[in-house]
């Protein structure tokens, strides 16, 4: 029998701007998703660190993340 003693996914998430929105309100759809998705992380407890947040030419955002994968421990994955 086999069992998950620790377990962790790593992420790379890519917001992209709203194609149907004027530019500037694109920017800030986008911002506002990125700080919703960082803020749900918080709120459901997923033990999470960011290892890469970079602002493309267009202004959508690559954020890279290491997180908790359900409940199991993270081990050193954190580290």
């Amino acid at each position: 029998m086999k069992r998950i003693k620790e377990a962790c996914l790593e992420q790379t998430i890519h917001f992209q701007l709203n194609e149907n929105l004027c530019h500037e309100a694109a920017l800030g759809a986008v911002k506002a998703e990125v700080e919703a998705y960082k803020e749900s992380l918080k709120k459901k407890e997923i033990r999470h660190r960011i290892v890469n947040e970079e602002t493309q030419k267009d202004g959508s955002v690559i954020l890279k993340l290491k997180r908790q994968y359900n409940a199991y421990a993270v081990g050193d994955y954190m580290n």
